[in-house]
């Protein structure tokens, strides 16, 4: 081999500072590039899919009554979002609940509460797991007792809108 066939075969086979290329050269990135891409598209649909399963199961409540609902977000760890089918007085007549940290999350039955006031719900009448799901529970009878009184529920802030106010100096 001589000195320029070898160099052209090194310059082909080796990036600007010596490393070796390996068989497939730029394709390696180009497919982990692809395979983040294909990620972030397979959790936008489960994420549709789950909100389509929570909006059939809210339809499902709200065609039999009132529906009272509670959320807290979870961020790293299990969001809770609750929902209570009541009658004309407020009581419950059956809670559904969505508790997880993943997509993968079902609305699932959130018994114990049949026959209570959701205007009244305290501490002792929540289950002692899940500090997001009775964080929600609570929610729920906030936004009741707001709802009766007539006052206006305010949506939480997004989280840009907590991280702008974060970064304005503003809580």
């Amino acid at each position: 081999m001589t000195a320029r066939r070898f160099s052209t075969h090194f310059i082909d086979r080796h990036d600007k500072t010596g490393h070796e290329l390996g068989p497939q050269g730029g394709t390696v990135m180009l497919q982990l590039g692809l395979l983040i891409v294909g990620m972030f598209v397979l959790q936008a649909v489960l994420s549709v899919l789950q909100m389509r399963h929570f909006s059939r199961e809210f339809m499902k409540l709200r065609r039999r009554g009132k529906v009272a609902c509670g959320r807290q977000a979870g961020g790293f760890h299990a969001g809770a979002i609750v929902m209570f089918l009541i009658d004309g007085d407020g009581m419950i007549q059956e809670g559904k609940k969505l508790f997880g940290v993943t997509c993968f999350a079902r609305v699932t039955a959130l018994p114990g509460f049949e026959g209570k006031y959701v205007g009244g719900l305290t501490e002792a009448d929540l289950p002692r797991h899940g500090k997001n799901l009775r964080r929600a529970i609570l929610d729920a009878r906030n936004t009741y007792n707001k709802f009766i009184s007539g006052e206006e529920i305010p949506q939480p802030p997004s989280p840009f809108q907590r991280v702008g106010r974060t970064l304005a100096g503003r809580t």
